[in-house]
């Protein structure tokens, strides 16, 4: 039955009236899945450009995780047909990002790239049965790798790939002892993901002022392949305990999921198991971009046996492993003995300490170095291979290694928070503040106080605050006395006024404007909060650190005690 989401184009724009531009040569980008897709687009610019080519894109509909990807499509603005279509068209070119599906009924030379860090897992091939031919078959424990094995890479007998393209020279000893036949396809070109990352170096402060990284803070950037034995099936709660047990204004936290994850759950799933981890501030980056970005910003990535764990390492970040999943990896290849050398998380022991401690051996760098056998040339490796299939002669300018976009994530502020304030010297003008999520299976902090933003979902925590407040400018005198109604056991509000001020009010009608050239907004309410449970007076002026950052503000009051 025909799919309305996919186009019946005429799909030779050459021979066709409806061409502006006649375009002399048609490439088709193979879709499986929307991680396919974005890896696919680190390299179909090195045709794409060109006025000579046309690119049509096309899905399989092999995957489990097709969902999101015709959306995916979709939203870029891409002209896609139907698999039946791409069957019977001739193109110059094809290209794909995964093996699956009957890629061997393509009319067209065939690259296949990998979509992660090369060929390292086991994968089932599902209704596919061995291709032995003449060779031997496989002996003892060894088992099919995804995207080198004779499994994956021929059908009837026949090589399915044109150019077999790969990372590193790693990559092709294994694929001489697994499928020797696609040996002379093999096309070692390195790794244009990896590339991308390199050459976004320069922009790391841009990354991490992005994802809300302040001074001093520290960026944890935490990944999860999909599937069984990945972080987020064995480990999940590495991610809650991270944002519970490290101090809100000294690190960051951000979450990247696998597209898998994301796609084979639905959004909509993933968000609300996700929904208290965002409300206590952890950064979840989107399923098609955003984690390369965070990889360039990290301090230290906590990770799995994934690509992008892989990936950290080989820019030099300390990596720890929550979770391994030895039994899905080929131990022979680069991700196998990246996971058997990296250091462990160890669940038992506070976190923070292992953060700050996290180092990358010398082993393990020298082990991500197989990311790529070219580190910075798979643009260029990669348009001469395509262009030499294509039979067109190369564009003479160099091909363009693009930057990663910038992660555009919201941030909105931390809805529950456990405060502590520490005063030096015990005088009221200079505070140092520590701020914690709320969690609700682990007792509070030692001296610390309840602060809530009136967005809370949670009315237990409403009712229990001892501080609410208000993050938008309004008529904060009039909000503040109908919080005190409403909340018989509240002892402060805060909120800015319309002119930019913090207003803090207390039950007893005291009544405090903070003015000062950087506001940390709800800040205030917790200091006014110390000085009546120390009894202190209040200063004109005072200065409170949050991490490594001083905020100082004017300090008015604007009425006294009612009682």
């Amino acid at each position: 039955m025909f799919d309305e989401r996919w186009a019946v184009v005429p799909a030779r724009p050459v021979a066709t009236s409806w061409a502006t531009r006649r375009a002399e040569k048609l490439v088709l980008a193979v879709v499986h899945n929307v991680t396919s897709a974005t890896r696919l687009f680190d390299v179909l610019p090195l045709v794409a450009t060109d006025p000579r080519i046309q690119v049509l894109f096309t899905c399989t509909g092999s995957s489990a995780f097709t969902p999101g990807t015709v959306e995916h499509l979709a939203d870029l603005g891409v002209m896609s047909i139907d698999w039946a279509q791409a069957e019977r068209t001739s193109f110059d070119l094809a290209i794909a990002s995964s093996y699956g599906g009957p890629l061997e009924r393509l009319r067209a030379p065939l690259a296949v790239l990998p979509h992660g860090m090369g060929y390292n897992k086991y994968l089932e091939t599902g209704n596919r049965k061995p291709e032995t031919g003449n060779r031997k078959p496989e002996t003892g424990n060894r088992k099919p790798v995804f995207g080198l094995s004779a499994e994956w890479l021929t059908r009837d007998g026949r090589l399915i790939p044109s150019s077999v393209v790969l990372s590193h020279t790693e990559q092709l000893d294994r694929l001489r002892l697994s499928c020797p036949e696609a040996v002379p396809a093999a096309v070692v070109a390195g790794d244009p993901c990896f590339d991308r990352m390199l050459a976004s170096g320069p922009l790391r402060a841009t990354y991490r002022e992005a994802l809300g990284v302040g001074r001093g803070q520290r960026l944890v950037v935490v990944s999860s392949t999909w599937g069984p034995g990945s972080l987020y099936d064995k480990a999940a709660d590495v991610v809650r305990r991270l944002r519970a047990e490290l101090p809100l204004d000294e690190y960051r936290i951000a979450l990247a999921l696998h597209p898998n994850t994301w796609f084979g759950h639905s959004p909509w799933q993933v968000r609300m198991w996700l929904a208290e981890c965002e409300r206590a501030g952890v950064v979840v980056l989107p399923p098609e971009e955003g984690w390369r970005a965070a990889l360039v910003a990290a301090d230290v990535v906590i990770g799995d046996h994934g690509s992008v764990t892989f990936y950290a390492a080989a820019l030099g970040r300390p990596v720890l492993l929550a979770a391994a999943g030895q039994d899905a990896v080929d131990p022979a290849s680069a991700v196998g003995r990246f996971i058997d050398r990296a250091d462990r998380l160890v669940p038992g022991r506070p976190l923070r300490e292992q953060v700050d401690t996290a180092e990358l051996s010398d082993e393990v760098a020298a082990i991500a170095a197989l990311v790529s056998s070219v580190p910075g040339q798979a643009a260029t490796l990669l348009r001469a291979e395509f262009y030499r299939r294509l039979r067109l002669t190369e564009p003479p300018d160099d091909p363009e290694v693009r930057t990663v976009p910038v992660a555009r994530v919201p941030m909105p502020p931390v809805v529950h928070q456990w405060v502590r304030v520490e005063f030096e010297f015990d005088t009221p003008d200079r505070a140092t503040v520590i701020r914690f999520p709320v969690d609700l299976r682990r007792a509070s902090p030692p001296d610390s106080h309840l602060v809530v933003g009136v967005d809370t979902p949670n009315a237990t925590l409403l009712e229990s605050a001892e501080i609410v407040v208000q993050d938008d400018a309004g008529d904060a005198e009039r909000w503040i006395a109908a919080m005190f109604d409403a909340l018989p056991g509240l002892g402060l509000a805060s909120m800015p006024d319309h002119s930019g001020r913090w207003l803090v009010g207390t039950r007893d009608g005291t009544l405090l404007a903070f003015t000062g050239p950087a506001q940390p907004g709800r800040v205030w309410a917790s200091v006014v909060h110390a000085w009546e449970l120390l009894a202190l007076p209040f200063p004109a002026q005072v200065t409170v650190v949050l991490g490594e950052d001083g905020f100082t503000s004017e300090v008015r009051q604007l009425r006294a005690a009612s009682r």
